[in-house]
């Protein structure tokens, strides 16, 4: 069996709508509106760098110190927002593929430009599943630089070729085949269709089908 690595926002649980409030409440700040489209394209990147895209979108010239000030905001409204989440908000299909996993000795890693993963883990009680976790916390590059899923198969101990990665957005996918593993996207969006392999959800994941790769 091969090691799978996950993504956590929009695969294990949908945190997008929370950073999707957060971001829009920081564009506000610099009299720009978000919109879906726009934040969509924040998947996956780290926190730095999504800001830097409201600003350019923005046009809007701002100090170092205010872009740190505005990235402190952002992540307490987000934290704020997620310390309610409980296990009820784990996506379809997910705890049955990670219980699949445990029980055929599948390594297991978590692969997120989240630098809160390990917080969101804990409160949906799930932390136990993963053999490895990988988060903003641990890379100095985001998605689609393969850093992230590098170093969650190092420390799994496989071969890149030898990882399954789930993955919701396109910079993700992209990162996962630079890291020349075999990809899974989720969700059903377009900008995922790039993927090895596409689900709607993970509930349609069958044990034949992950045998068979």
């Amino acid at each position: 069996m091969k090691a799978f690595i996950f993504d956590l926002d929009g695969v294990i649980v949908d945190t997008a709508k929370y950073h999707f409030i957060a971001w829009k409440r920081i564009g506000e700040k610099v009299g720009f509106q978000l919109s879906h489209e726009q934040n969509e394209s924040l998947k996956g990147v780290s926190r730095v760098e999504s800001l830097e895209r409201i600003l350019g979108w923005a046009e809007a010239k701002i100090s170092s110190t205010e872009k740190e000030a505005l990235l402190i905001e952002k992540n307490e409204d987000y934290l704020q927002q997620i310390d309610a989440m409980g296990r009820e908000e784990i996506l379809p299909g997910v705890i049955e593929l990670l219980q699949f996993a445990q029980e055929n000795n599948i390594p297991v890693a978590l692969g997120s430009a989240s630098k809160n993963a390990t917080r969101i883990l804990e409160k949906l009680n799930i932390t136990s599943y993963f053999n490895a976790i990988v988060d903003g916390n641990h890379v100095t590059k985001s998605k689609p630089d393969p850093e992230v899923f590098l170093k969650g198969a190092a420390l799994l101990n496989q071969a890149p070729k030898d990882c399954i990665v789930f993955e919701d957005a396109a910079a993700g996918i992209a990162a996962a085949k630079a890291a020349g593993m075999t990809t899974i996207g989720m969700g059903g969006a377009d900008e995922v269709k790039t993927a090895d392999h596409c689900f709607d959800t993970m509930a349609l994941i069958k044990p034949e089908f992950i045998r068979s790769l």
